[in-house]
């Protein structure tokens, strides 16, 4: 049992590399960059589309990740 919730963790961590690289990338102008985003702070939109399928992809990935995680310290322990 131990074994295969390991390798699940490994598989788990490796989608979320995966689903962290194919998010897309924000664009920030020179004056986000100074101002430290600020200028974002009215400007801001709902994320569509495949941003926010990748957004919620990643949640769910980083949630199974800690789950696994504490399911593994829990058998180990034991």
């Amino acid at each position: 049992m131990y074994d295969i919730i390991q390798t699940l963790l490994i598989i788990d961590s490796i989608a979320i590399i995966i689903a962290v690289m194919m998010q897309p990338t924000k664009q920030q102008d020179a004056l986000n960059a100074l101002s430290g985003g600020a200028g974002d702070l009215f400007g801001a939109t709902k994320k569509r589309g495949f941003e926010a399928v990748m957004e919620k992809v990643t949640a769910v990935l980083g949630v199974i990740f800690f789950v696994l995680a504490l399911v593994l310290v829990y058998l180990s322990s034991h």
